[in-house]
């Protein structure tokens, strides 16, 4: 051990961190590694920031972003008291794993899913029970009954496969596991999978967690939520106030409640992105990639003849950034987020001369 980190606690010696997608600055860079919208948010976002920006930063913001929690609850007909709001949908799982999840049992996630999930076990010492997903990467409810659990965590869509459950799923899930909490990460759900926050009012275990990241284009802002009953967010807002009252700065509250308030905007770039992940899969197959069904902003893919590591060396020597990941199930897949037609028309073409069409 190094010297130095004899002032490390054992917790820190022992835990992996997450390791987020590369964030390269290269001129002319086609991004498709992180998941982020190719399109910009509302320009009433912008508008709205630069406002909060020149008035009140002297000020602390609203502690219960109470503005924000609204224009949430008023989208999902929710009651604001049933919303919670944090920096980034990785501060909202971050404190919904230690509000909920260290119990006796461990919390069941699927073995191919966020890897973040694993890395918050670790950080808190909650043990984790991985149920493997099935031949075709989709996830198996029915594994998850009848299993000792201080938890549930999956994402629906599932990351980073695509992949996602019905609402029938969800349920059977809920039911089966009715004395601890399940949480269903919903990052990617406005690409084309239903919301389980519907069933909210029905189930007193379901806590449902949504970023801003995605389809409202807000990646740089960090801005997530949580939906649950009322005690669950009570639970939430006990560990928000142990650790940061201000999670969320003014400037960052007057941009999420905007990108609210311009719902035409959502639609429009949403369906854009969803019609460029369907035309972007039909390409990939005339390439002779396998490319799993997909719900969200990202397809899921590999090619049969050639190795998953080489192809994403080869794009990026052409500047074209996609994400590989080593874990042994997944390990010749590709995860590429959807970018604008004329991304998805240059990596087309890179992956044509990998591969010799």
């Amino acid at each position: 051990m190094d010297g130095r980190q004899r002032f490390w606690s054992a917790r820190v010696r022992e835990i992996v961190p997450y390791v987020p997608g590369e964030q390269p600055r290269i001129p002319n860079l086609v991004k498709l590694n992180t998941n982020e919208n190719p399109y910009p948010p509302s320009p009433l976002v912008v508008e709205r920031i630069t406002a909060a920006a020149q008035q009140g930063l002297q000020l602390y913001p609203d502690p219960q972003s109470t503005a924000l929690r609204e224009a949430i609850a008023h989208h999902h007909r929710l009651d604001a008291r049933e919303v919670f709001c944090g920096n980034g949908s990785d501060e909202v799982l971050a404190h919904a794993f230690f509000a909920f999840f260290q119990q006796p049992h461990p919390v069941l996630m699927p073995d191919v899913t966020y890897s973040f999930y694993r890395v918050y076990c670790g950080l808190y010492g909650i043990e984790a029970d991985l149920i493997p997903v099935d031949e075709g990467l989709q996830i198996d409810v029915a594994a998850f009954a009848d299993r000792p659990a201080g938890g549930v965590v999956i994402a629906n869509p599932n990351a980073p496969t695509g992949s996602a459950l019905p609402l029938v799923a969800i349920e059977q899930l809920l039911r089966s596991q009715r004395d601890c909490v399940v949480l269903v990460d919903e990052a990617y759900v406005d690409f084309g999978a239903p919301s389980a926050i519907p069933l909210i009012p029905k189930y007193d275990n379901l806590l449902v967690v949504h970023t801003l990241s995605k389809s409202r284009s807000l990646a740089g802002l960090r801005v997530g939520f949580a939906a649950g009953q009322r005690h669950l967010i009570e639970a939430l807002e006990r560990v928000k106030d142990s650790f940061n009252s201000y999670p969320l700065d003014r400037l960052a509250l007057a941009g999420a409640v905007a990108a609210y308030e311009d719902h035409e905007h959502f639609e429009r770039k949403r369906q854009a992105v969803i019609e460029s992940r369907e035309a972007l899969t039909v390409q990939l197959w005339r390439l002779g990639f396998e490319v799993l069904p997909s719900a969200a902003n990202f397809v899921f893919v590999r090619h049969p003849a050639h190795d998953a590591q080489s192809l994403a060396s080869g794009l990026r020597e052409r500047g074209i950034l996609v994400r590989h990941f080593k874990q042994r199930r997944i390990e010749q897949y590709l995860r590429i987020s959807i970018g604008t037609a004329a991304q998805c028309e240059a990596l087309v073409q890179a992956l044509a001369l990998l591969i010799g069409v």
